[in-house]
């Protein structure tokens, strides 16, 4: 198993963001992770990528716990913001190639060139749509285990989604498992293998994609309504 969480629970004071949630991510698999804005989707990614600690629960990387060696294996987008104010889109990939040793300056270049990214503009310039694709091109031109991109769809137009999904896809193979994070399920269904629903921080419905259709009868999109409605 690539990552394993049983039971965990993550606090913000008196609000709880993770409430007993417990999952086995297998690898070679496209996850969806579904629920709307405060459900609990950012908190368990940050949880798994090593940034965030559970107040209690468990949670391993090929079997080890969380911690230096795993972020060396796994690929995060968060949804904010994540370069400085200085940074061209070049220097953004110097200071991943410098951070992370599974950088590949070579297949930056090719997403750069895909999204329609200048090398010489400075991130802080772009609109929230060119920022999305440059935390996109800057993740996946990593070669981790684990992909987990939080809402990577968010801001970016119609027109251009099916771009990002294809580069998404070309990156998911037998030896990496990938985590989406979003509420726009009708871009998803079609192309994850399993699907995940929280809601208040815990899991109500998971499992393979096509099982969940078969045995509700229901579109991924009819079951978030059933569900979140």
């Amino acid at each position: 198993m690539l990552l394993e969480c049983n039971g965990l629970v993550k606090k913000y004071m008196s609000k709880t963001a993770v409430d007993n949630l417990t999952l086995n991510i297998e690898r070679g698999k496209i996850y969806a992770l579904l629920g709307p804005n405060g459900s609990g989707k950012t908190t368990f990614m940050k949880i798994a990528a090593g940034l965030v600690k559970p107040n209690s629960g468990s949670i391993t990387f090929c079997g080890n716990p969380i911690g230096v060696e795993s972020k060396k294996r796994v690929a995060y987008m968060s949804t904010e913001p994540f370069f400085y104010n200085y940074m061209t889109i070049d220097d953004v990939g110097k200071y991943y190639q410098d951070f992370f040793e599974d950088f590949d300056m070579k297949r930056y270049d090719v997403l750069l060139e895909r999204m329609e990214l200048n090398k010489r503009d400075h991130a802080k310039a772009l609109s929230s749509g060119l920022a999305a694709k440059l935390k996109i091109a800057a993740t996946l031109a990593r070669k981790s285990e684990l992909y987990m991109l939080d809402e990577p769809l968010n801001g970016i137009d119609i027109i251009s989604r099916e771009r990002v999904m294809t580069t998404i896809l070309e990156t998911a193979g037998d030896e990496n498992t990938i985590i989406i994070s979003s509420h726009l399920v009708d871009e998803l269904e079609k192309v994850v293998d399993n699907a995940v629903f929280v809601k208040k921080g815990g899991i109500v419905l998971e499992g393979s994609a096509e099982q969940l259709r078969e045995s509700h009868n229901k579109s991924m999109v009819e079951l978030y309504k059933e569900i979140y409605a």
